[in-house]
């Protein structure tokens, strides 16, 4: 369970997004907190390869999407 406070402006601009989609406050904010999560992650796991010995050993296109898993 988490409880946030939000400024007066975020929380006018949070409740008309949510009346825009047909969607709730909190639905809202669970999506958009778990995708800044993600990119935060996806940023860690850039710097920490950056880092790596091997940083400059190149992929072909074709293996990074089946490694991000976006062969579709």
């Amino acid at each position: 369970m988490l409880a946030i406070r939000l400024d007066k402006e975020l929380e006018e601009r949070l409740a008309a997004a949510a009346r825009r989609s047909g969607r709730t406050k909190t639905a809202l904010a669970r999506k958009a907190i778990e995708e800044y999560i993600e990119d935060l992650e996806d940023i860690a796991l850039l710097e920490e390869a950056l880092n790596q010995p091997d940083a400059g050993k190149t992929v072909s296109i074709e293996q990074m999407r089946r490694e991000l898993g976006l062969d579709a």
